[in-house]
């Protein structure tokens, strides 16, 4: 199943577990309430979110004079994306990273950190950039935003649930549709656990979408491969100063935390996107092999590519 496919149908999803538990938790007023609410919240990130995450990591804006290496590469990978030239930011932190942000192409945002610079060779900033310019290309701020949107409601009604249930303001079963004082209790736990996951699925699966779609821009995958190991290998140790209701935003989660924390990541496991893309460039149009790599190599990736598969 596609990525595009695959997205479509988690936001159909996130939209019926929205209208389902919204009748139950709030009845029809209580679920457009917070819809409207949600909707208000995400329409302003929507719009001003390049603003506010550039100001809280302190991100300053770089020129071709300024930072000329890092305009050349970028330049090359927008006219292979046939993309607007954006805005490009650079970090004043050593924890390497990189994200992507604003409402359209006209009016995007690249930003990397200067960790990620010093790190790196041409080919592996060249595959990180791509990464964040699929981001763009792709839609992903647009997708991500209804996502939240919906989540966004539904956290909202299960916390009016909860409230309700808090001073016993349960309504009958008959009003409104509403599941009184039981489905407030049970439902205002499960409806915020079913929203996260379903947006955390939407999420990954946009960033398999922007590795794929990266590495074509950037000429092939090994630059992108090589890039996010080393990403992965620093993510291990210090944890980047970063705002955790941003950190889906970056190409790797800046926040170190527990197998569980991990487990429930908006990014899926750096090795899979590794597997998957050295897999897929691996693979020769007709001799069937992967090169110079053993059987027993092949098979790994072949397993990691279809396992994750099979959870997203």
């Amino acid at each position: 199943m596609g990525n595009q496919i695959r997205t479509t149908m988690l936001l159909a999803l996130m939209t019926v577990v929205m209208l389902f538990f919204g009748q139950i938790l709030g009845g029809r007023q209580g679920m457009m309430l917070a819809f409207i609410l949600a909707a208000g919240m995400n329409f302003f990130s929507y719009w001003y979110s390049d603003k506010i995450v550039l100001k809280i990591y302190r991100a300053e804006e770089v020129t071709s004079s300024s930072a000329p290496e890092l305009y050349e590469i970028i330049t090359g990978l927008v006219q292979r994306a046939n993309l607007p030239m954006p805005k490009v930011y650079l970090i004043p932190q050593d924890s390497p990273n990189a994200f992507a942000t604003g409402r359209n192409p006209e009016h995007a945002v690249v930003a990397v950190t200067e960790g990620l610079l010093r790190i790196m060779d041409r080919n592996e900033i060249a595959g990180v950039l791509a990464h964040e310019l699929a981001h763009i290309k792709n839609r992903d701020i647009l997708i991500g935003s209804i996502a939240a949107t919906m989540a966004g409601a539904i956290m909202m009604l299960a916390s009016m649930a909860r409230w309700s249930a808090i001073f016993g303001m349960g309504r009958g079963d008959d009003d409104e549709g509403g599941g009184g004082i039981i489905g407030l209790i049970v439902m205002s736990v499960i409806a915020p656990a079913a929203a996260m996951l379903i947006q955390m699925a939407v999420s990954r699966s946009r960033e398999y979408l922007a590795d794929a779609t990266g590495a074509g821009y950037a000429g092939g995958p090994e630059g992108l491969a090589r890039a996010l190991e080393k990403l992965g290998a620093h993510s291990r140790g210090a944890a980047m100063d970063a705002n955790p209701a941003t950190a889906h935003m970056f190409i790797v989660n800046p926040l170190t935390g527990s197998n569980l924390q991990r487990l429930f990541s908006t990014h899926p496991p750096i090795e899979e996107r590794v597997a998957r893309l050295r897999g897929a460039s691996a693979r020769p149009p007709e001799s069937g092999t992967h090169g110079d790599r053993s059987d027993d190599e092949n098979q790994q990736l072949r397993n990691g590519r279809n396992m994750w598969d099979r959870f997203t």
